[in-house]
Formats: structure tokens, sequence, C-alpha cells
């Protein structure tokens, strides 16, 4: 029998439901591949979600849950601060990162050698069943153990020209998507995002489970009540750290293929072609001033170079690779969060956004429509025409500014979805898939 999927508007009610694996019933066994956390530079979206998801677990922890972790044998173990999880095992892999495009190839072959045994007898240490979970890493092949797979990224399949163009390249992705379809299910942040992986993946509809992300603490603890006090001091000391002005934009996005900084650029080089606008206060700055968070040094010059081309250097400011606290700052103290983007499956910088009381600019693609709604203004990709108007709109309009901010504040006020809902929904696919698989066998 498969899965139950979860629908958006249902997943509350659906994880009510899954109160059976709650306190009074025993968890499961989950063996998952925890080597994002140990390089969240290269995949930032996948740490930032196993991370968040392994507090939830760590916060609310329940009888019979245990965790065996896959791990990088040359680099340090993220997963010893979880002191309530049950961990049975860590086991050490190769450093496959170093084949590049070749690892998409290794790593379904290694990580499903490294699962094995790993779920055995895991009932002796009161687990239902067992899963092996992946979340932006390698699916197992050949794995005895049904697979959970959480799929934040849709980009290697909407944008092949980019993320499929060597032999190795293509095949690894070919043999993910194949292992996608085999997995006992899958589980994703939207309902459009559901709909998108069924029509690229042709994934099954009854093992898709909509399970909604959620913000993380630092964006939270400043959008409400006496922390917005509070978190006045941290954005004026970001500011003045990175030299910005009282208005300000905000981007903390990726720097890749998915993400469409171009067109940004572009965008605010038209606003500056175009002229101030007229009654624009004295003090507020014309262009718009932009901030990009997380910038390596790389994507830094990569970017500058394309500012430089446009004229529109100086009205950029990076912040390196700041902590998690800092960047939630930086967001809560902006006029908007600007996500421009060709690929989005996950929608977590705009969750984190909207949870800190900050309009969002956002592209309409993928989950962002669903995130966003009325939060913000959406436009369509790769056009900068429409973006600059966006832009001009949110910086000089405070009709539709107090608007979306209002509709922003009301939706973070209202909000109490964590980590711990994610992690308690998440179990609700782990029992139905490795209960059923463990009664089956």
């Amino acid at each position: 029998m498969s899965p139950e999927p979860i629908s958006a508007a249902g997943s509350v009610r659906a994880a009510r439901s899954d109160r059976a694996v709650s306190p009074g019933s025993p968890g499961v066994r989950v063996v998952l591949d925890a080597r994002p956390l140990q390089e969240p530079e290269r995949a930032p979206t996948t740490a930032a979600y196993l991370d968040s998801l392994l507090g939830g677990f760590d916060a609310d922890p329940i009888d019979g849950e245990s965790f065996a972790f896959l791990l990088q044998s040359d680099l340090d173990d993220p997963t010893i601060r979880f002191e309530h999880l049950s961990v049975v095992g860590r086991r050490l892999l190769p450093p496959t990162r170093l084949l590049r495009s070749g690892a998409l190839t290794v790593d379904p072959f290694l990580v499903g050698g490294a699962s094995l045994g790993a779920a055995w007898r895991a009932e002796r240490g009161g687990a239902a069943g067992a899963v092996y979970h992946a979340a932006g890493g390698a699916l197992p092949l050949f794995s005895q153990t049904p697979t959970v797979v959480t799929l934040l990224d849709l980009a290697p399949w909407e944008l092949p020209d980019a993320y499929q163009r060597g032999v190795a390249a293509r095949f690894g992705q070919r043999l993910r998507g194949q292992l996608l379809r085999e997995a006992a299910a899958t589980i994703v942040g939207t309902q459009a995002v559901a709909t998108a992986a069924r029509r690229l993946l042709h994934l099954k509809r009854d093992r898709l489970h909509v399970v909604p992300l959620a913000a993380r603490q630092p964006f939270t603890s400043g959008s409400r009540g006496r922390g917005r006090a509070r978190a006045i001091g941290a954005i004026t000391e970001a500011r003045e750290r990175f030299g910005l002005p009282e208005r300000y934009l905000v981007y903390a996005g990726r720097y890749d293929a998915r993400q469409d900084l171009a067109t940004l650029v572009r965008a605010l080089a038209d606003l500056g072609a175009a002229g101030r606008p007229e009654g624009l206060a004295e003090e507020v700055a014309w262009p718009p001033r932009l901030i990009l968070v997380g910038a390596s040094p790389d994507d830094r010059a990569a970017v500058a170079r394309i500012a430089a081309r446009e004229g529109v250097g100086d009205l950029l400011a990076y912040a390196p690779r700041i902590e998690l606290d800092r960047a939630a700052a930086l967001v809560t103290g902006a006029r908007a969060a600007i996500l421009p983007v060709v690929s989005e499956a996950s929608g977590l910088v705009a969750i984190e956004a909207i949870a800190a009381g900050t309009p969002v600019i956002a592209s309409a693609v993928g989950a962002l429509p669903e995130i966003v709604g009325s939060a913000g203004i959406l436009v369509e990709p790769r056009d900068p025409r429409r973006l600059a108007a966006a832009l001009a709109t949110i910086w000089t309009d405070e009709t539709v500014y107090e608007h979306l901010s209002g509709i922003v504040r009301e939706r973070a006020r209202k909000s109490r979805r964590t980590w711990v809902d994610v992690a308690r929904e998440t179990r609700g696919v782990y029992a139905r898939v490795g209960i059923e698989s463990e009664r089956d066998a």
C-alpha cells in the first residue's frame, strides 16, 4: 500500500492524524546523509534544511527514534551538537566531492553500500521500522531500506544546459531521476513544486508529500512585539558595519545558474538612467542601494564585473558569509528582500524574509508565487523592465509599501510554524514508509 500524500492545504491536519508517531508510540531508525552539513557553503539550502530539521527532532525527541549518519571522513562532524538525538552510528565515507560531477555517478553506489546494515535490528532499539532519508545528497542504489527524499531543487532538470553539460553530469542526473522515481516517498515544500516534480521527473502522485518549510529562529525573533524593538540595535549595527543608508534592499539568495542577478543589475541601471523620481525625499538615495548577503570572493568578483559593465557598481554592497543572526538583521531592516530567479524549489529565502516582516520582490517561478502571495510583488523572470518597475514602486511609493508591510507583518504575527512542526510532519512520512515496509517484509 502506498503512503497517502500530504496536501499543502491539509499538511497540518495530516500531521495531527500522524500522532501515531508522537509520544507513546515508537519512532523509526533514520539513515541520513549528513555530508551537506559538513560543507554548508557548497549546498547552503540543503545544509540549512538538514540543520533545522535535525534541530526540530532534537527539540522534540520521541521513543524508539534513532539515527545513523553518513559523513565525510576528512571533515569535522557537525551532528554532535544535537545532544538529544539517539545516534546509533556514524559511517565515514571518502571525499567524493573531489570528483566534482563524477560524484553524481559514484555516490549512489557508495551510500547504498554504506547504508547496508545501518537499519539492521532497528526494532531492538524500539524502532518500528527504518528509512533512508536523502536531502540534496545522493540517493542509494540497491538499498534494502525504503528511501525518503526531500527535493529542494529542480534546477538540474529545469536548466539542463547549465547542470547537465558533460557526459558524467548527464548520466548522474538521469540516474538520480530514476532513483527519485523509485523512492518510497518524496517530500517537497509546496504544491507547485509537487506539480513540477511530477511533470519533470514523472513521480507518482501518491508518493509525493507536501511538508511546508519554516523560517529559522533568527528571522522570527525580530518580527513580533518586544522582539522587534530588540532587533533595532542589531539592524543599526549591521547597517553601520556595511555602510548602508537607512533605506536599502537586500539579496540573500544563492550565486549560481538558478539566480537571475544579471537582470537585477540591469534593472538598477534602468532606474539610474530614468532619473530621480519627482517628489522623492532628498534624504532617500536614488537609485536604490542593494546589499548582497553571503557572497564568496568569487561570487563578489563575478557580480562586480556585471555591475561595472552596467555602471552601477557603486549601488552594491557586499556582506560575506556572516553569522545567521547578522544576516537576519540585514533582512529584517531592509525595505524589501529581492529574489530574482529562474528556478526555485525551496523558497526558504522568501519564507524567512516574510517571517522577518520584510516584503518580497521575487520572480514568479517555482515555489515563490505560493509562498509570497500578497506579501510582495511577483514579476516574470529575465524581464529587467518589469523588475525595475517593481523596485521603483517598493522604493518610492509609500502607500504601496505600507500596504505590503502591513500584510507581511500580519502574516509574521500569525504564523506559528516552526521546525518542530516540520520535523513532526516529516516523522509522519517516515512512519508511513518505514512502518508499512516493516509490515510487508
